[in-house]
């Protein structure tokens, strides 16, 4: 019996690799390709520099309210169906998307893209770390990061062409082939089901009340400065209170706060993630804007030169990967955020006549920096922990990241707010525009020295804890 379920194992490696590793480059690949398309969607929209943020946040909002939640069913019901219904859903909202008529079924749209992205992000390293040995794990996730790169990297120059060429909704309705590619083949070749925690419950009372909780929070910033944003995360943060209160008494809770409590590597690796991708994810965003509006480059030129950082993580993360399974990834990701940090410590001296080359290549050491950070500090969560925790620990790592890039934006939309206020971006606001995004570096800067020295807390990689 033994023989048999190694022999199954060992035969879905490759299937899950396949298939999980797809799935990380198509719906990066998309998110990337919607930065460049942003001013596009704006112009056709006529809407401000706030509300085309909440194109991209909307779905960062929902991925990460449900990142969690759908970690949690997927250990009990099963990773592959949660995966499959997931990619299902990404690929029908992909269409929506490419066929809105108005902001807000667009926004809509991205609401249940998000939801099809969780269910998806939340089980792809959790079926990966099912079937792979601790020995090879470094070496699979470093691969699995370089498609998320290699996504990332395609994304802004083929959605610069898609948006010059066939408009933007083009870039929502290329999902739709791959997303069916991505099912047949984890329908027909992907076998077996992986439901560790089979027969425990579900704590639906815990998953609104996170889902509530990230809610007040991501509003409260949208509402910044003015009073009504202060409540709402104040509200956010008594939230919290509750829930991690609700979540100690829970028999079965959706969010193991004792991963926290009793596990210091997985504690601050995860902290580490969240406040890394904070202080990196806008750069996307505000760089296309700046490279578009400032220096008039049409979408696919924009894209050629957003392509640095991307391909450099392609090209990193599997040898990251798998440098981390020989010496402590603490180590590693301490360096590549270090490097990240002075990246973005040269970015705040940026103006309207900065130089492309110089711009290409703080872009190439910001790649270099995420590379070295992001599959070591994946490898140390995921081998911090017994493997019944794989979904859970997957969703709180996918959600650290995805919390992350929606707080980034959040920074966006406050500093915007304050320095231009809520309109569009005219030639006459195109200075206030370059010092918001200057007031953003910096903003940035300090938020990189901060996951520097949570990455350095966090200790000597150890054994998996049974939490």
């Amino acid at each position: 019996m033994e023989t048999t379920l190694s022999t199954e194992v060992a035969a879905n490696r490759r299937p899950a690799l396949i298939a999980t590793t797809l799935g990380s480059f198509i719906i990066p690949l998309m998110g990337s390709s919607i930065n460049v398309a942003l001013p596009s969607i704006g112009k056709e929209f006529g809407l401000d520099a706030v509300m085309l943020n909440w194109v991209t946040t909307s779905y960062l909002l929902t991925a990460t309210m449900f990142l969690i939640p759908f970690g949690r069913i997927a250990d009990i019901y099963g990773r592959k169906r949660v995966f499959l219904y997931g990619f299902l859903l990404y690929t029908l909202s992909s269409l929506l998307s490419g066929l809105s008529t108005s902001p807000s079924f667009l926004i809509a749209s991205r609401v249940f893209q998000g939801v099809g992205a969780a269910m998806t992000y939340s089980n792809g390293v959790a079926i990966l770390t099912s079937v792979y040995s601790v020995g090879e794990m470094g070496r699979v996730l470093g691969i699995n990061v370089a498609a998320v790169y290699t996504g990332l990297s395609c994304g802004p120059f083929l959605g610069g062409l898609l948006t010059r060429y066939l408009g933007w909704r083009s870039i929502f309705l290329i999902n739709i082939p791959a997303g069916l590619i991505i099912l047949f083949y984890t329908l027909y070749k992907l076998k077996g089901e992986w439901t560790e925690a089979r027969g425990e419950r579900f704590d639906y009372m815990g998953s609104l009340f996170y889902s509530f909780v990230l809610l007040m929070v991501m509003v409260g910033l949208f509402h910044l400065p003015r009073p009504l944003g202060a409540f709402f995360i104040l509200v956010g943060l008594f939230g919290i209170w509750i829930f991690i209160k609700w979540e100690m008494k829970s028999d079965s809770p959706v969010f193991r706060v004792t991963l926290f409590r009793n596990n210091r590597i997985f504690a601050f690796s995860n902290l580490a993630a969240l406040i890394h991708y904070s202080a990196t994810f806008a750069v996307g965003f505000l760089l296309s804007l700046y490279l578009q509006l400032i220096r008039g480059l049409q979408p696919h030129e924009a894209g050629l030169l957003l392509m640095s950082a991307p391909v450099v993580q392609a090209i990193v993360s599997p040898f990251a990967g798998k440098l981390s399974d020989r010496i402590d990834p603490r180590k590693v990701a301490s360096t590549g955020m270090a490097i990240t940090g002075l990246s973005l410590l040269l970015f705040i001296f940026i103006d309207e006549k900065t130089a492309f080359p110089s711009i290409v290549a703080l872009l190439i050491l910001l790649g270099f920096g995420f590379s070295l950070f992001s599959s070591p500090n994946t490898n140390a969560v995921m081998g911090s922990i017994d493997k019944r925790f794989y979904g859970v620990a997957s969703g709180v790592l996918s959600t650290m990241r995805s919390m992350g890039m929606m707080f980034s934006m959040g920074f966006v939309m406050v500093i915007f707010s304050i320095s231009m206020g809520r309109t569009q971006i005219t030639p006459a606001l195109y200075p206030l525009f370059l010092k918001g995004v200057r007031g953003t570096f910096i903003l940035f800067t300090l938020l990189c020295a901060l996951a520097i020295l949570a990455s350095l807390a966090r200790g000597p990689s150890r054994g998996p804890s049974p939490a």
